[in-house]
């Protein structure tokens, strides 16, 4: 997987754009279809949006930044198959991927520093879901998709 989709409303155009020039260093090839230009936009349609791209492309990875996160993750689970855990620490970065195998990241440009976004991101894309007792719990989830 070297495929990441990253969107983003109007607060979070300059985390934005530290992300994704992190990650093409990194070799990864970033699809960017959030907001360029700062006018006010609608989080839900970018979420679900990228949701969509995300599951779309299942080798692929999401990142998702508004204000706090939590609008633009609300909106990507929306889309069936779409697990956006909203993180603010390294330690649930890690963990929505190792319990909840989640495909897409969701933080707050309003509430978190940029350094502290790529350390997410990071260990986000570096860490790999553990399966195990955590397969049945997404397995439901999975299942109340169909």
């Amino acid at each position: 997987m070297k495929k990441i989709y990253i969107a983003n409303d109007h607060t979070a155009i300059q985390m934005k754009y530290a992300i994704k020039n992190h990650l093409v260093e990194k070799g990864y090839e970033v699809i960017d279809l959030g907001n360029n230009d700062g006018t006010s936009c609608n989080y839900a349609n970018i979420g679900i949006t990228l949701a969509e791209a995300v599951i779309a492309d299942t080798q692929s990875k999401g990142i998702a930044l508004c204000g706090t996160g939590i609008g633009i993750s609300i909106a990507a689970n929306k889309v069936k198959g779409a697990r956006a855990g909203l993180v603010y620490e390294v330690q649930t970065a890690e963990l929505t991927r190792q319990h909840n195998d989640a495909n897409i990241l969701a933080t707050g440009a309003r509430l978190i520093a940029i350094e502290k976004a790529l350390l997410l991101v990071d260990t986000f894309l570096s860490t790999e879901f553990e399966g195990g007792r955590h397969q049945e719990r997404v397995g439901t989830l999975d299942e109340y998709n169909k």
